[in-house]
């Protein structure tokens, strides 16, 4: 796929895009795909290679009996093993991070982070997944033994979608009231022309919020996004800083008034049952392995464990993922061309079209990338798909 899409580079922009970009942007957008598939290409291939070796060493099993060596209560063996994992993965993936942000997205204007803010976000990185992970992780795993122990094991993955799905919809919920935070600044929108404009339009549309909220994105990127977040009277849009200093405030509004078109049509809504469900069968589907040594076996452990099936799980579960995500990423490119058709019934789809195309500009933004590596890997559509959608009469 990747390849199919590189044979895309430089090819003529449509009509409807070609002002995106002078000919000095446009090749610089063409070296900036170039030198990120490149990069995409050598970090696959050493992941690729760093597991065939870590699997035909049995490293996961020799991480096994460093935790066992450690405790022998079942859950801190698995969470000191998923750690050790954790811990590998970091020392081997920090390096190309570092390359990532401090050479290629240097090189094209985009990196604002410092070292410090690097550091910092990753040793806070490493402690949420430390409780969020940990803790999603322990659960499941006391859910096991409990239900194995009392032979009522076929309930076991029921009573762990329960556990899930409610930390799923806390997070959520929370999410940008206790997560954000720790990585971003987030202010309420000032008192202004901006937002008068916002107000105005929330009144217009019937939509009651005052949680607008501006992020400070420019810590770490020249890039701008806004979004959409919880329900009730948890909502609440956010704005990069950047967006602001980009776009006019029409433009702004239009932006804003596609994260509104997410609320009016329930995305949200419709987002978190389907999480559910596929998270309800994933469980189910799991709890047939749970009980099969084999697959401790398989990578190189000599006790057969929960924490063993997991990881196996995880591994060869990937083309069902594979197969799911592309349904997903069908619904969410659907979600976004409703949104964007909020957006032209109830404010101006001009005021959009130019924000697009800025976005994109700002961004360097693949405009001629090929159909299947959209259809594999987009969740949003293309920005022609976009602007020709908005542009088509009813």
């Amino acid at each position: 796929m990747s390849y199919l899409n590189s044979r895309h580079f430089g090819r003529k922009l449509p009509e409807e895009v070609n002002d995106v970009y002078d000919e000095e942007e446009y090749l610089k957008s063409q070296k900036y795909k170039k030198v990120n598939e490149r990069f995409s290409l050598l970090t696959s291939t050493v992941s690729f290679t760093f597991l065939m070796l870590i699997l035909f060493y049995h490293v996961f099993g020799y991480f096994d009996q460093l935790a066992r060596g450690m405790t022998t209560n079942p859950i801190l063996i698995a969470l000191m093993f998923f750690g050790f994992i954790m811990l590998a993965s970091d020392i081997i993936n920090t390096p190309f991070a570092l390359y990532d942000t401090f050479v290629i997205e240097e090189r094209f204007g985009f990196n604002t982070t410092s070292f410090v803010t690097f550091w910092l976000d990753k040793i806070k990185n490493w402690i949420l997944v430390g409780i969020v992970g940990g803790g999603v992780t322990a659960l499941v795993i006391w859910i096991y033994y409990i239900f194995r122990d009392h032979n009522r094991f076929d309930q076991f993955w029921i009573w762990a979608w329960a556990g899930v799905t409610v930390i799923m919809i806390l997070m959520n919920v929370f999410y940008s009231t206790l997560i954000v935070p720790i990585f971003n600044k987030q202010t309420p929108l000032e008192d202004g022309e901006l937002r008068d404009a916002i107000s105005d339009f929330c009144r217009k549309v019937g939509f009651d919020i005052e949680n607008v909220y501006v992020i400070d994105g420019s810590k770490r990127s020249t890039k701008a996004n806004a979004y959409f977040t919880g329900f009730g009277s948890r909502k609440r849009i956010v704005l990069y800083d950047t967006l602001i200093e980009d776009l006019s405030t029409e433009e702004i509004v239009a932006v804003l008034s596609h994260e509104i078109g997410h609320y009016k049509k329930k995305h949200t809504l419709i987002n978190i049952p389907l999480g559910v469900i596929q998270t309800g069968i994933t469980l189910y589907v799991f709890s047939l392995f749970t009980l099969n040594p084999m697959l401790s076996w398989a990578l190189g452990a000599k006790v057969h464990s929960i924490h063993m099936v997991i990881l196996a799980f995880g591994i060869i579960y990937s083309p069902i993922s594979t197969l799911v995500g592309l349904a997903l990423n069908k619904l969410s490119r659907n979600h976004e061309f409703q949104a964007d058709n909020y957006v032209k019934q109830h404010y101006d789809a001009t005021h959009l079209i130019t924000a697009l195309k800025k976005l994109s500009s700002r961004s360097l933004t693949n405009l001629t990338p090929h159909p299947a590596y959209v259809f594999f890997y987009y969740s949003h559509p293309t920005l022609i798909q976009r602007i020709r959608a908005l542009n088509k009469k009813e």
